[in-house]
């Protein structure tokens, strides 16, 4: 196959200027300058910060915490930093450097509590950084530039490649991974997409992709890639065949593919060997790349020592042992020319992509609908459906000779056959005085649809609930109090680990004189809810007299969100996509 051939010049040529590339790490750290405690930057332009000098006992120490992939090359540059005697404003930097998990870092951060035991977070992404602005309660944080970046692409071992056409064929992302999801004849990995930037920045670059043909196929990618994946990075290249023997190509807990970094990739290929090595597909609609994010953590309490330290330790990185010791551990430190060294030791070769500029990082929206749709895809759901039996649901659908009762029960039942058995799904009806005094009754608990219980499954249960639905005669709709009720239980009933979400279907607005206000309604909403253990209200108002205004706002209070449809056959479509946009919320 010339796995070893080095890929020739013309794969180093760009194609222009690159608009959000950032500058190298010179230019980094005089950026840093500006955000780390005062004094710096004078430090700076005095020559402060120079080499050489005695340490002496008195050095400043650092804490790094970094990512896993990058933590060997750092600890690499903190030893040559002790060896050299490299100093800051006359001090040896002592940098001590710890290997976490960017997505537990950014968790930490984003929740705020307690003071951080380290000064510098160097996670894998950008993404991270973005995760812990988001939170109400971050720790303070200075991103200040990017020390290196890798790729990502789609890694197979030779014979898969060579079954795809590597390395003459190119393929987009969504070619590549229908490629290889069809059939079992080649089995892809990831890593969980909310513990992995690699995952997560490959699920958006589909997902956008899928949008422009219609938004099923990313999730249909998902589903396929759900039973493939591991917690995290780390466990992922476990998953390969071991060797090129029947038993390993046909056990279906092998991978032959993996979504993975060049940088991961570079380094399996260092220890695998011929057979076990992997070949690189980057994509020709563009790859994502991890950018490793050199971030200063609560800056403003650090001593101008401490800031000091972590300027000096950083600069090395635009330095010539520091751009060695990177790439000597497969990262990229030139944006503009990859080396063609590592790209060939990582699986790559011309024709394939290598060397095309890196497509645009994804918003914090697309990153938060990538996990949402994940989230809703991969997780089991609980949700309890709460559906308008009022007289009113009897009027004939325009167009149909159907009434919106028969119409939303048909719909109800094609969602049904949406959902897996590990599902959770309940039914309340309601109208007015349905149960003595109250509005609402349960007609099926909210239970696992696989459930039995004397030969009957819970599915079975449900689907006759539905089907058994009509408008009680003369019954008004008791919308406020049934609403309310419903999330008390909901939110009593939460299950850890699950898609939580109350469904609610309404042809009007609210028609009992002594119910409680929508006002109270929503305040009560508002203070229940609890963003750590979220229930969304996806409410919909069926038919031209339902008050869209109204659904929205009391679903809104809870994180959710309303909607209107004419004829009620749109309703599954819209719980689909209402479900995508609460568990987008919930990112």
């Amino acid at each position: 196959m010339g796995r070893h051939s080095l890929p020739d010049e013309r794969g180093t040529a760009t194609s222009g200027p690159r608009p959000r590339s950032r500058g190298r790490t010179v230019a980094i750290a005089t950026a840093l300058v500006l955000v780390v405690a005062g004094g710096a930057a004078a430090a700076v332009g005095a020559g402060l910060l120079a080499l050489g000098g005695s340490c002496g006992d008195d050095a400043v120490r650092l804490d790094v915490v970094a990512a896993p992939a990058v933590s060997p090359a750092l600890r690499e540059a903190a030893d040559e930093a002790r060896e050299q005697e490299i100093t800051s404003d006359g001090h040896c930097i002592d940098v001590r450097v710890t290997a976490r998990d960017s997505y537990e870092v950014a968790a930490e951060l984003r929740s705020g509590k307690g003071t951080p035991a380290y000064d510098v977070w160097v996670p894998d992404s950008d993404v991270w950084v973005q995760r812990v602005g988001l939170g109400g309660r971050q720790s303070k944080i200075a991103p200040a530039g990017n020390i290196a970046s890798s790729p990502v692409g789609i890694g197979m071992v030779p014979s898969a490649a060579e079954s795809l056409g590597w390395p003459r064929r190119t393929y987009s992302w969504p070619e590549l991974t229908t490629a290889a999801t069809k059939g079992d004849k080649l089995r892809l990995g990831t890593a969980d997409p909310a513990r992995s930037a690699s995952s997560l920045l490959a699920l958006a670059k589909m997902g956008a992709s899928a949008k422009k043909q219609g938004g099923t196929r990313a999730a249909a990618l998902a589903k396929a890639l759900a039973s493939r994946t591991t917690d995290d990075d780390g466990r992922l290249l476990d998953t390969l065949v071991r060797d090129g023997s029947g038993a390993e190509r046909g056990n279906p807990r092998r991978n032959q593919a993996l979504i993975l970094s060049e940088q991961a990739a570079y380094t399996h290929n260092a220890s695998a060997g011929e057979e076990n090595s992997l070949d690189l597909f980057y994509p020709k609609d563009g790859s994502p790349r991890l950018d490793y994010p050199y971030t200063l953590v609560e800056d403003g309490r650090m001593s101008t020592d401490t800031s000091r330290a972590a300027l000096r330790f950083m600069t090395m990185f635009s330095e010539d042992d520091g751009r060695r010791i990177l790439a000597e551990h497969g990262f990229r430190t030139d944006l503009d020319r990859p080396s063609k060294r590592l790209v060939t030791a990582a699986g790559g070769r011309t024709p394939q992509p290598y060397a095309d500029e890196a497509t645009d990082p994804p918003s914090d929206k697309e990153l938060q609908e990538t996990l949402g749709m994940w989230t809703i895809t991969v997780q089991s759901a609980r949700l309890s459906t709460v559906v308008d039996a009022s007289e009113s649901m009897r009027q004939l659908v325009p167009g149909r000779d159907q009434s919106r009762m028969e119409v939303t029960k048909a719909s109800l039942l094609r969602a049904l056959a949406g959902f897996t058995d590990e599902d959770e799904i309940g039914l309340w009806e309601f109208a007015t005085r349905l149960d003595g005094a109250r509005d609402y009754r349960e007609l099926e608990p909210t239970r696992r649809l696989g459930d039995r219980k004397g030969g009957v499954t819970h599915r079975d249960e449900l689907s006759d609930a539905f089907a058994g639905l009509q408008p009680v005669p003369g019954g008004a709709t008791g919308l406020y109090d049934t609403t309310l009720a419903a999330y008390k239980e909901a939110r009593s009933t939460y299950a850890r680990g699950r898609f939580n979400a109350l469904v609610i279907l309404t042809d009007g607005a609210n028609q009992d004189p002594g119910s409680i206000s929508r006002s109270s309604l929503i305040a009560q909403l508002e203070e229940i809810s609890d963003r750590e253990h979220p229930v969304p209200i996806i409410a919909i108002a069926v038919g031209p007299e339902a008050d869209k205004d109204e659904v929205q706002q009391i679903a809104e209070a809870t994180g959710g969100s309303g909607h209107q449809v004419d004829d009620p056959a749109q309703i599954h479509a819209v719980i689909l996509k209402a479900i995508m946009e609460a568990g987008s919320n919930q990112g």
